[in-house]
């Protein structure tokens, strides 16, 4: 695996001065009498005249990577202008924090539910080496690895946790959980090629058109059965509560079978849907 390594460059600024100096002695040495001086400052004159194409410029947040005729010899992060030897190929490598959203996946779940995922991944390359010589296009890598990280998530955990509890681990009621465990798939994924994930988040997550009528109908079921628990909870705390306050106060002795009609109104009361009708009785209370 080739790592990223510095490599030998100089100040630009401080290069320009000394190749300006080296030229003006060559142009003046060309001048002189010795037939042999003469021949060196012209083939110094030349060297210098192509060192001049050994300048490069490297923005912030970018690195060049340095090749001498297909061999890696380093890479350059300094920002500013820089000189290096005028053979090198320098390529520009971006550094900066880039997003990469992919389209809406289809996949099925961990319990066979077709469903539509997407996500927002958030990276940036670490090592300029890796990325430019460990795949042949990272860019395109990034995509093809999130994507393929991002359907081997929804393949593996369930939409939907569907026990009474829902306390279950599922994809739509824990997004923080998700999220890191999808940021450590495409971190895996990715490192091999130089690339820091900093963070991964799924963007879109819905059933899939031919069912979500289906399964609408299923969490509306589960959401009034989980209501009417909770109303029949209450209820039956309300019912004891009534009967310990009549008790302790010694408002109204009531049999068992007057209790077990009391309960039942009130619970009739309680836990039905429209309002109840009050019934007036004008006899005694067992007529």
């Amino acid at each position: 695996m080739i790592e990223e390594k510095q490599a030998s460059t100089f100040n630009g600024y401080m290069t320009i001065v000394v190749l300006f100096v080296l030229q003006i002695i060559m142009v003046l040495g060309i001048s002189a009498t010795p037939p042999m001086l003469r021949l060196i400052c012209i083939i110094g004159g030349i060297l210098v005249f192509i060192c001049w194409f050994g300048f490069f410029m490297v923005a912030p947040n970018q690195g060049r990577v340095m090749q001498l005729f297909g061999k890696y010899v380093g890479s350059e992060r300094q920002e500013g202008l820089r000189w290096a030897n005028p053979p090198y190929m320098k390529a520009k490598v971006s550094l900066r924090v880039r997003n990469f959203e992919s389209g809406t996946l289809k996949a099925n779940d961990s319990n066979g539910n077709p469903i539509d995922i997407a996500a927002v991944v958030v990276w940036r390359v670490v090592d300029t080496a890796e990325a430019l010589f460990e795949a042949d296009d990272y860019e395109n890598y990034v995509q093809i690895q999130s994507e393929a990280a991002l359907r081997n998530l929804a393949t593996t955990h369930p939409y939907d946790s569907h026990d009474d509890e829902g306390a279950g681990f599922c994809l739509r009621s824990n997004p923080e959980e998700v999220a890191e465990l999808l940021k450590k798939e495409v971190q895996n994924r990715l490192s091999k090629a130089g690339v820091n994930v900093i963070e991964a988040r799924i963007s879109h997550l819905a059933y899939s058109p031919e069912i979500a009528s289906a399964m609408l109908q299923r969490q509306q079921a589960s959401a009034i059965v989980a209501a009417r628990k909770k109303i029949v909870e209450g209820a039956v705390g309300m019912v004891e509560l009534a009967l310990a306050a009549l008790s302790e106060k010694d408002v109204i002795q009531l049999d068992e079978e007057r209790k077990a009609a009391m309960v039942s109104n009130l619970l009739v009361v309680l836990c039905g849907e429209s309002a109840a009708a009050p019934v007036v009785n004008t006899g005694s209370l067992y007529t």
